[in-house]
């Protein structure tokens, strides 16, 4: 599958957002380089959202959960393991930014727990 092209702008605003939540998780005794879960979110129609849980794992995922969001629209939550330093976070934005043009959804934004490396 070619990618298709993202516009500019608006990665540089999910990477303006993406470098406040890697600061946030570094304030917080991140060590980027541990592996763990990142989960990621989507808006978009039923339809479309049901046509990404059936395609989920070709991007590498594993479906959470769907939910409303606060105005009522569903959401569906997806998640793999995964880094957290900045290039593997931009790798996730980028992919999560196809994926949103693939199936004409909008992405919302990924999250993840600080790993410090340390036995919770």
């Amino acid at each position: 599958m070619n990618p298709l092209p993202i516009d500019p702008e608006r990665l540089e605003r999910e990477w303006e957002a993406d470098l406040d939540v890697l600061a946030s998780l570094a304030a917080n005794g991140d060590r980027p380089e541990i592996a763990r879960p990142v989960d990621v979110n989507f808006r978009g129609s039923p339809e479309a959202l049901a046509a990404l849980e059936e395609r989920a794992a070709e991007f590498g995922f594993v479906v959470l959960e769907t939910e409303p969001s606060a105005d009522g629209d569903p959401c569906l939550f997806l998640e793999r393991s995964q880094k957290a330093d900045e290039a593997s976070i931009r790798a996730l934005t980028e992919t999560c930014l196809q994926i949103e043009l693939i199936f004409g959804l909008e992405y919302e934004g990924w999250g993840c727990v600080a790993e410090t490396g340390l036995i919770h």
